[in-house]
């Protein structure tokens, strides 16, 4: 290969192994996960390094910065990472553009290998923790009424008609976030990222003609022409085709239309399209197993008013925060209605 990625651990592959390996392998953001290693990006070059799977103790996501998102605060949303340990104690941090693309690596990753772990030591004690504090708000099935027993199964039912229609409800859940994301970006942050952008643009084409007619630090120009203009754009502040109003809102329809067909198969649905989640049915399930609600009408309803009661104010675990920011902007969105136009 022309640029073939480079070693991080203590076993390498063969380049004839190493070539079919990157070929196959599915690229997710900036990394990719292949038969035989994960491949890893450098700061600029997608899938610059690998390291067999012999040589990963485990992967998981770190968030340098979590305001924006559902709180429509700040600027980027949140900056996420993907961390990869190594056997020999080293490790990796892979920069990635969007959380959900961290998300769903190791979603693919826990489900080609799930040996590997994919969570930080931390964040495994942490769900330990929180599950065994969980298992005791559960009441016995022999404490719940009929009807209570017979809703529990058919959101359990319904879960599992969602579990191999990942790529629908994982849309769903994304274009919902972008869609939030963009509708509460503070005008002043666009007109600022604006004026830097036309700045650097005008610096830069200014260098290139100085550039043309010999003028001296013209090369200074260019570069940090170019460089205000990255700067701009990485903000994701500034509208283009795909980030902007419409764009993000025609996506979001799109999600909720795609959702609606796939529940149209299923018959009576326990939830409305645009909440058709794994997660909200999870959410609905504990509430069953809680006490807190008989029916499945009372469970959504519990269930949005815990997202309600949840902001950037409340400390939630790890496996709470996942949730959240996965399915409370879907119910943000369409400010918590059944129904949409």
């Amino acid at each position: 290969m022309l640029f073939s990625p480079k070693p991080l651990g203590n076993r390498t592959l063969s380049p004839e192994i190493l070539k079919e390996d990157k070929k196959g392998c599915m690229k997710i953001g900036p990394c990719g996960i292949g038969q035989e290693a994960l491949y890893l990006n450098s700061f600029y070059i997608d899938r610059r390094y690998y390291i067999t799977f012999t040589d990963v103790r485990r992967v998981y996501k770190r968030i340098a910065m979590s305001k924006g998102g559902f709180t429509g605060k700040g600027v980027f949303g949140s900056i996420p990472y993907l961390v990869v340990e190594f056997s020999n104690g080293l490790e990796k941090q892979c920069n990635f553009k969007y959380e959900d693309q961290v998300d769903r690596f190791l979603q693919e990753l826990h489900r080609r290998r799930p040996e590997i772990p994919v969570h930080s030591k931390e964040a495994e004690k942490k769900l330990k923790e929180a599950e065994e504090k969980e298992m005791l708000r559960y009441k016995k099935d022999e404490e719940l009424s009929e009807s209570a027993l017979e809703t529990r199964a058919d959101l359990e039912r319904a879960k599992a008609f969602l579990a191999d229609k990942s790529e629908i409800t994982d849309e769903l859940s994304n274009s919902a976030r972008t869609r939030r994301i963009i509708e509460n970006i503070n005008p002043t942050y666009k007109f600022a990222a604006l004026a830097i952008f036309l700045m650097s643009a005008a610096a830069a084409v200014f260098g290139i003609y100085a550039v043309a007619t010999h003028m001296g630090m013209a090369i200074y120009f260019v570069l940090f022409g170019i460089a205000g203009m990255f700067f701009a754009m990485s903000t994701r502040v500034l509208p283009t085709g795909n980030n902007n109003r419409r764009a993000v809102e025609n996506r979001w329809r799109e999600a909720v239309s795609a959702s609606k067909d796939m529940i149209s198969g299923y018959g009576d649905f326990p939830l409305p399209a645009q909440y058709a989640h794994p997660v909200v049915l999870d959410r609905m399930i504990r509430v069953i197993r809680e006490g807190r609600a008989g029916s499945r009408e009372e469970a959504l309803s519990v269930v949005k008013e815990d997202l309600k009661a949840l902001n950037n104010t409340v400390t939630v675990s790890q496996k709470e925060y996942d949730e959240v920011v996965t399915v409370k902007p879907m119910f943000l969105v369409c400010d918590y209605r059944d129904e949409v136009a």
